[in-house]
C-alpha cells in the first residue's frame, strides 16, 4: 500500500495536531504497560505488551534483545500501538488511543546513552525504536450518547466523526 505523504516522528505530529497529541500522551502516561501489534513472518499480527516513552519529541519502545516483537520490528518495522485504557468507566471516558506507523531502530551510540541515563540503565542489552507516525486515533463518548472519533493522517490532518 503506497501512502500519500511522508510518515512523521512525533513532534511533527504534536505540531500539527497538538490537542489530540496532548490527548494521546496523557492516554499513555496513564498506565505504564499498552500492546504493541507487529507482523510476524507469515503476515499474520502479533500482539505483545510494551512500555513507551515520550522524549525530545519522539514516540520510542525499548524492548529486549531477540525478543519476537524486535525481531518482527526489525523485518517489518510496521505496528499498531494501543494505550491501555485501564478498567472502569471512568477509566474509558479519558478515551482510547491508537498508534500507527513505522518503527525505526536507534542504533547511535550517544542517544542511546542519553536513553540509558534517563530512563535507568535496563537490565542488559536492549533495543530502542524511535517511530514514524501515520496514524493516530482517539475515541471517546461524549455527552453520554455520541461515539467521537478523531484520527489524523500526515496527508488528512485532524478528522472528526460524531455518531449517535
Amino acid at each position: 500500500m503506497r501512502e500519500t505523504s511522508p510518515p512523521r516522528h512525533w513532534a511533527a505530529f504534536a505540531a500539527a495536531a497538538p490537542e489530540l497529541a496532548a490527548a494521546a500522551e496523557a492516554r499513555f502516561a496513564a498506565h505504564t504497560h499498552h500492546t504493541l501489534a507487529t507482523l510476524r513472518r507469515d503476515g499474520s499480527p502479533r500482539t505483545s505488551g510494551i512500555e513507551v516513552q515520550f522524549r525530545y519529541g519522539e514516540l520510542t519502545m525499548g524492548m529486549m534483545p531477540d525478543s519476537v516483537k524486535a525481531r518482527d520490528l526489525l523485518r517489518d518495522p510496521r505496528f499498531a500501538l494501543q494505550a491501555n485504557h485501564g478498567s472502569g468507566a471512568g477509566e474509558l471516558a479519558q478515551g482510547d488511543v491508537r498508534v500507527a506507523g513505522r518503527a525505526v531502530e536507534v542504533v547511535d551510540a550517544d542517544e542511546l546513552a542519553r536513553f540509558r541515563a534517563e530512563v535507568g540503565p535496563p537490565p542488559g542489552p536492549f533495543h530502542l525504536f524511535r517511530t514514524e507516525v501515520t496514524e493516530v486515533v482517539r475515541t471517546t463518548v461524549e455527552d453520554e450518547q455520541y461515539l467521537v472519533v478523531e484520527f489524523w493522517t500526515p496527508a488528512a490532518g485532524v478528522r472528526r466523526r460524531r455518531r449517535t
